[in-house]
């Protein structure tokens, strides 16, 4: 008797485990890729006509991770994005090392510094060159309208991609 109940447990907690591992699997939310090379975001983004969206984050800013859930990630998901932008995170923290515009391997810092960038959460709409092609995005002021500032960075991108 304890020998079939020790059976049943045990088959029921591994039943249990496996439709949780199809659920997890099932409902995974798709993630902002972050920039191993900016050289290579750029030319992804080229190659398909895009401006690279380059959002500026660290790992201990509850703002970039507003940024990144209510609004990157939604941007993903409804699959409205895929033929706009090339969306891309750069992780700056400390100790972080990335490819540059010439396939360098260089603090992600000092990228950032390149870029004027002193604060996270700061989105960048670059061309193809790197340069800065729309009014950049920095903090998150006014969630109520930040999509609406997303999405004009993003159409003034593409319109000065297009000349």
């Amino acid at each position: 008797m304890v020998k079939q109940a020790f059976k049943f447990i045990t088959g029921g907690l591994l039943l249990l485990w496996l439709l949780g591992q199809g659920a997890a699997g099932a409902g995974t939310r798709p993630e902002v890729q972050e920039v191993q090379s900016l050289e290579q975001a750029t030319r992804e983004a080229a190659e398909r006509g895009l401006p690279l969206l380059l959002a500026f984050s660290s790992h201990h800013c509850t703002y970039c991770e507003q940024v990144e859930q209510n609004f990157l990630v939604p941007m993903l998901i409804s699959g409205d994005y895929e033929n706009r932008v090339l969306i891309r995170k750069l992780n700056i923290d400390a100790g972080v090392m990335v490819g540059d515009l010439h396939g360098e391997i260089r603090p992600a810092r000092r990228i950032a510094d390149e870029y004027d960038v002193d604060m996270t959460p700061t989105l960048l709409f670059l061309g193809p060159d790197g340069k800065e092609l729309a009014d950049r995005i920095v903090g998150l002021l006014t969630p109520d309208f930040y999509g609406g500032y997303i999405d004009r960075g993003i159409d003034t991108a593409n319109a000065a991609l297009e000349q």
